[in-house]
Formats: structure tokens, C-alpha cells, sequence
């Protein structure tokens, strides 16, 4: 049996996936956090949309979400940090790391504190703060003048960097 994309090591089956099918609800704000990363590598936005506060739903699109996880290639979770959002609390924050690959291909190290709470026994996703940390280059940077990357034969400024 595979491991859960989360990375607890678990099996999929008996890690997010009973929360993701709803046989079971996230008892911690990290098991949510986790389910919601793992929602994303399986495509499940319905599971995305359901565990996002009910105050805050409208504010994400459905199509948006659903394109984002789509076209990632997700390449890993790592929980940096958590703060409260035990099974007896009722809020919490996690901080995490989540590495992907987008629709463009190149590697994005998202950083990211997301806030949850706790209401009539399930957790919701509130709110995310991004954390600024530099983002590494891993490859050459591209200069104006030098041929595009895209292999059209053109400089850069007059192709892709328009």
C-alpha cells in the first residue's frame, strides 16, 4: 500500500483518506492541514471547498482551485511548525512548506501559516499568511538579451520576458 502524499509515512488509506471521503473528520488542525495538501495532489476540491470556514467560501473560486491542483505537480508537505490546534483546542496555526511544480513547470516553494478553528467538532482552514522568504533560482537567470528559453529563436525581452 502507498504512503500518503502528506508525508506521515501512514498509508493512504489509513491517513487522510477517511477524512477526504468523509468517513471520518481531521481531529487536529496538522491532520487537517495535511488532508487539505493531500485533497490537492488527489484532485478532491470538493473535500477543498467543504473543510474552508463557511464565513470565507465565497470568497474562493471552485474553478480556480480545481485548475491550481490540476496542473501542480505537488513534490511534498513539510510541517515546520504548529501552534495550539490540538484535539481539545479550538483554533490552531500551521506552518508548513509545500514544494510544487506549476502549469509553467518551474519549482515554487510555497511558505505559508495557515489558521484554523474548531467548530461543533470539525476544523475549517480560516485564513493563510505567506511568509516572505527568498525564493532560490534553480537555474541560470535569463538576461534581456540572451535567446529565449522557450527555443522560439528570439531574445528574451522580445518573447517570453515581454
Amino acid at each position: 500500500m502507498a504512503g500518503c502524499p502528506c508525508g506521515s509515512g501512514i498509508a493512504f488509506g489509513k491517513c487522510c483518506k477517511p477524512y477526504i471521503d468523509g468517513t471520518s473528520r481531521a481531529p487536529t488542525a496538522e491532520a487537517l492541514m495535511r488532508s487539505r495538501y493531500t485533497a490537492y495532489v488527489k484532485g478532491s476540491v470538493d473535500y477543498i471547498m467543504s473543510t474552508h470556514h463557511p464565513d470565507g467560501r465565497e470568497e474562493i473560486s471552485r474553478e480556480a482551485t480545481a485548475q491550481w491542483a490540476e496542473e501542480s505537480e505537488w513534490m511534498g508537505l513539510e510541517i515546520l511548525d504548529t501552534v495550539a490546534g490540538g484535539v481539545s483546542d479550538t483554533e490552531g496555526q500551521v506552518e508548513f512548506t509545500v514544494r510544487y511544480r506549476d502549469s509553467d513547470r518551474a519549482v515554487v516553494n510555497h511558505h505559508e501559516v495557515s489558521s484554523f478553528v474548531k467548530s461543533d467538532g470539525q476544523w475549517f482552514f480560516t485564513d493563510a499568511r505567506m511568509v516572505n522568504n527568498p525564493q532560490k533560482r534553480e537555474s541560470p537567470k535569463v538576461g534581456r538579451n540572451d535567446p529565449c528559453p522557450c527555443g522560439s529563436g528570439k531574445k528574451y525581452k522580445k518573447c517570453c520576458g515581454a
